[in-house]
């Protein structure tokens, strides 16, 4: 699946999208019912003051008296009261509101980061087609950004909604207490204030799913930078890569402001009908004073309910509007979640345990794009215990030739045969458990030396570890470091030499113990004292071992069971050394004294 092509579909199924998210809200839904009990006093409590204000002013400013059945309200008691009752209103709703703020933070984070592991989970299992069509950066943005968004943020949103609503319901409650026909009205006009948000849903999807790519394509160009540091350097590429970045962000920025553009307007038109509701309502008030059907402090109460009616509803009509770019992020969340990788598991397949015969490639055809084939017709034998040298030119699909053994990459057509069996029978754990590779940039985990051979095998005992040190020439590279095994890798284990990163690949190879062993080009990046030692590792780990080579040192490949010669993903010839050098013009002849004959010489 291509990211930048994400059409978040099912973003306004919201029925759909709340049973997605409620696995991960069910096991914290006490938690999450204690929060939004303390959000509802929390809300009700804004119609407090307003409430407050009729007796107030009817009693205290105006000297009237309230009589409660037996019980009269007099100036000097309410007086006495109100500075008591302000202290106490502050404390209360403001331990309401830590409570409520700790509870809501606690279930957010919670929430994101379990639907994160998730995600990280289905990003392990995705084959490598996910990774070369998408950029790390777009990964990092729908992988960590979206969880966020489309979790943490949901629960905020409904929190606001709960509080919003309740403050609501409670001016709403003091507007019919003060007066139900100025109620009506000002509620009705106020309602009209959500009208609006209909029109704006189409252009919020737009615009979140355009940010979301802009972003990973910042994102990507912050990662190159970063890891490309060296060449960007020596080529003076800073200038391209300030513009490039300058680009994106002025994308970024129009996509945004297109968006205030077209949902900003909502926020003045709100406020201009909550205006006329006000002005009808102080109008209509008048009238109803004059008339002895309204008291001055109900009418006091009734605009300041009123007034204080218009930040919830506002609150209400902004989370509402952040509700549909929050849906739009859970859209893409589970357009994650419902990838599926192409190179999957068969229904009760096959356990390869070991290697009884060899691998065979029958017929074997391969493209990365559809009708641009890269292998045509591959057959390749190697028998159990063999090495297979692969040599040609450069891009003729050599390493593509590899790849397909671990399935990487399945075939287009044809079949890579193990013991006769077609390797997509059998199970990807035990298939995989069978091959070991070591690559011509091997990447090495943050972590320890350590920890990044034991990669090979978890339970390795310490007498296994020590064996695959000495095997892979590693004890010299440890003793240069005072932590020595335990030594901290920074990022891609750039603190060592490239000849040093390779032998801790080899000795990870050498302690898994596999019975194949693909080797891709692993000394070609060497100075030829480091590939010298490299050599001598490589030479240990490839014994009793099934091996494809991909090589470009002489002596690897004379002394291979067989070389195959790939040209333009085409077998050209198949022998050993000296009967391919013996075949007048033949392919192998012609690489040989191109690129071997001065070695050997």
């Amino acid at each position: 699946m291509d990211l930048s092509k994400t059409q978040a579909k099912t973003s306004f199924d919201y029925g759909f999208l709340i049973k997605r998210i409620f696995p991960y809200i069910k096991p914290l839904i006490f938690r999450i019912i204690i929060a939004f009990s303390l959000a509802i006093p929390l809300g009700l409590l804004d119609g407090v003051t307003a409430l407050a204000l009729k007796p107030y002013i009817d009693v205290v400013v105006n000297g009237n008296e309230m009589k409660f059945g037996d019980f009269t309200l007099t100036r000097t008691m309410l007086a006495s009261f109100i500075p008591i009752g302000i202290v106490l209103f502050a404390l209360l709703q403001g331990t309401l509101k830590y409570l409520n703020t700790y509870l809501i933070e606690w279930i957010s984070q919670t929430i994101a980061n379990s639907v994160k592991k998730d995600l990280f989970k289905k990003l392990t299992s995705l084959d490598c087609k996910f990774y070369d069509i998408n950029s790390s950066g777009l990964v990092l943005m729908r992988f960590l950004g979206d969880p966020d968004t489309s979790a943490k943020s949901f629960i905020y949103s409904f929190r606001t909604l709960v509080t919003a609503a309740t403050s609501s319901i409670g001016l709403i409650a003091v507007l019919l207490y003060s007066s139900w026909k100025l109620a009506i009205v000002g509620v009705l006009i106020l309602g009209c204030a959500f009208l609006p948000l209909a029109l704006i849903k189409k252009k919020i999807k737009q615009v979140s799913n355009a940010t979301a790519v802009v972003g990973g394509g910042i994102n990507t160009n912050i990662n190159e930078t970063f890891h490309g540091n060296k060449i960007v350097a020596g080529y003076g590429l800073q200038n391209n890569l300030i513009h490039k970045f300058n680009n994106q962000i002025k994308e970024n920025f129009d996509l945004n402001i297109s968006l205030v553009k077209r949902t900003g307007w909502m926020s003045p038109i709100m406020y201009l009908i909550a205006s006329i509701g006000i002005a009808f309502v102080m109008h209509f008030g008048n009238t109803l004073i004059v008339k002895g059907e309204l008291t001055t402090g109900a009418f006091a109460s009734f605009i300041t309910s009123l007034l204080l009616l218009y930040k919830p509803t506002k609150e209400l009509g902004n989370t509402l509007t952040n509700l549909q770019s929050i849906f739009v992020s859970m859209s893409r969340v589970f357009e994650l979640f419902d990838l599926m990788p192409e190179i999957k598991d068969k229904e009760n397949p096959k356990t390869l345990e070991k290697i009884e015969d060899g691998i065979r490639f029958n017929n074997v055809h391969f493209e990365y794009e559809k009708d641009k084939p890269v292998l045509k017709g591959i057959n390749i034998e190697a028998k159990k215990g063999e090495t297979v040298a692969l040599v040609g030119n450069s891009g003729g699909g050599k390493s593509t030739v590899v790849n397909l053994i671990p399935r990487f990459y399945d075939a287009t057509e044809g079949e890579v045969l193990i013991d006769n069996i077609n390797i997509k029978d059998y199970s990807l754990e035990s298939l995989r458990g069978n091959i070991a590779e070591v690559f011509q940039d091997n990447f090495l985990f943050s972590g320890s030396i350590k920890e990044n051979i034991l990669m090979g095998k978890q339970n390795a005992s310490e007498e296994e570890l020590n064996n695959v040190i000495k095997l892979a020439h590693l004890e010299e590279v440890l003793a240069e470091h005072n932590l020595g095994i335990d030594t901290k890798l920074s990022e891609r284990g750039v603190t060592l030499s490239g000849g040093q990163r390779q032998r801790v690949a080899i000795a990870r190879a050498m302690i898994k113990n596999a019975p194949i062993l693909i080797l891709d080009e692993a000394t070609s990046a060497l100075d030829n004292e480091s590939e010298a030692i490299v050599q001598k590792a490589l030479e240990n780990l490839m014994q009793n071992k099934t091996v494809f080579v991909i090589a470009h040192r002489l002596s690897t490949i004379k002394n291979a069971n067989k070389i195959v010669v790939i040209n333009d993903g085409e077998v050209a010839e198949v022998g050993t050394h000296e009967e391919l050098l013996s075949v007048e013009n033949g392919a192998y002849k012609h690489l040989y004294e191109m690129q071997f004959k001065s070695e050997e010489e």
